[in-house]
């Protein structure tokens, strides 16, 4: 009988140790042909928009989909559905915006893994919303960052991301007056904003610099501006032809011949060695994260698991 797990179910079970390891492995599945992603598809209603997002994964036994309603004026929940590959059946349903913002900070960890330089210790965050702390502690889980620096508009908000996360993670977070002070020489940098207008400058890239953006998931949203995108030496994306329909950062330099499509790799081909991460320790790489259902999937599959094994989670009724 399928089960239903709770945002408490699910951040009793969820790491961000296993959601490295388990959204890895998602993108060596693309990588082999055993997993299929299908682009997030965005509903458009009078009060806003119902966002909906499938994939399957035979080679660890699920399939299914994300929805989530954006509404005017009403928080957002997430929910993600999960079903058999063998036998078809509802395996559950599970609340699953913690299991989301933990595994976009894993995916952006994974990049960091295969492209940033393998002495990067520091690191620069544009943004201090939620999304930002699961980036910041999977980039300090694949390198031995040693301080940070945060910038958002708002100085209470970076602050209070300052102090939080230097006692969660037991490093130096300090937070910065600007954008450009908060990347200065920083050996990563993560963007995690929700605007429309660039964050990130080329010119305050150093180089060497890996880049995670990781909140320019729409057409109209834009992080980077085009000097960023032009001085990267290696760019890569999650998935190329979702990267198409909502990569702001990508369209507009695409459109103006700053960059072209044949360009970017998937970090499926990365992870299996069809394609470089980095060459030299000299480059700017840059790694746009879209958010995959797939790593939903096999993210929610191993929580499943546990659960299953926990006898967690209340039985449905059908």
């Amino acid at each position: 009988m399928a089960i239903f797990l709770t945002e408490k179910d699910v951040n009793e079970i969820l790491t961000m140790d296993m959601a490295l390891e388990t959204v890895e492995e998602s993108f060596r599945l693309l990588a082999e042909g055993t997993a299929t992603n299908s682009p997030r598809s965005r509903l458009r209603l009078p009060t806003g928009v119902l966002n909906f997002m499938a994939g399957a994964a035979p080679g660890v036994g699920v399939m299914g989909f994300k929805s989530y309603g954006v509404a005017r004026g009403y928080p957002v929940k997430f929910y993600l559905q999960l079903s058999s590959t063998e036998t078809g059946e509802l395996l559950s349903v599970m609340e699953a915006s913690d299991l989301g913002q933990i595994r976009t900070g894993a995916a952006s960890g994974v990049a960091t893994r295969y492209m940033a330089r393998e002495d990067a210790s520091s690191v620069g965050v544009i943004g201090s919303g939620y999304q930002a702390r699961t980036q910041l502690e999977a980039v300090c889980k694949v390198r031995d960052i040693k301080y940070a620096r945060v910038f958002s508009r708002k100085p209470e908000n970076r602050e209070k991301f300052a102090t939080d996360m230097s006692a969660s993670l037991g490093i130096d977070v300090s937070a910065v007056e600007s954008g450009e002070a908060c990347v200065k020489d920083a050996d990563v940098v993560i963007t995690m904003t929700s605007t429309s207008r660039p964050v990130l400058e080329g010119e305050w890239l150093s180089p060497g610099t890996h880049i995670n953006a990781a909140g320019a998931n729409h057409w109209m949203r834009r992080e980077l501006d085009a000097e960023a995108v032009r001085r990267s030496d290696v760019v890569v994306t999650d998935d190329i032809e979702q990267a198409k329909l909502e990569c702001g950062d990508l369209i507009y330099p695409i459109e103006f011949g700053t960059i072209r499509w044949e360009q970017i790799h998937n970090l499926s081909d990365v992870i299996a060695g069809r394609a470089k991460g980095r060459n030299t320790d000299e480059e700017i790489t840059l790694f746009e994260s879209q958010g995959l259902a797939l790593e939903d999937l096999t993210t929610g599959m191993r929580v499943y698991n546990i659960a299953k094994e926990r006898g967690m989670g209340q039985e449905l009724p059908f």
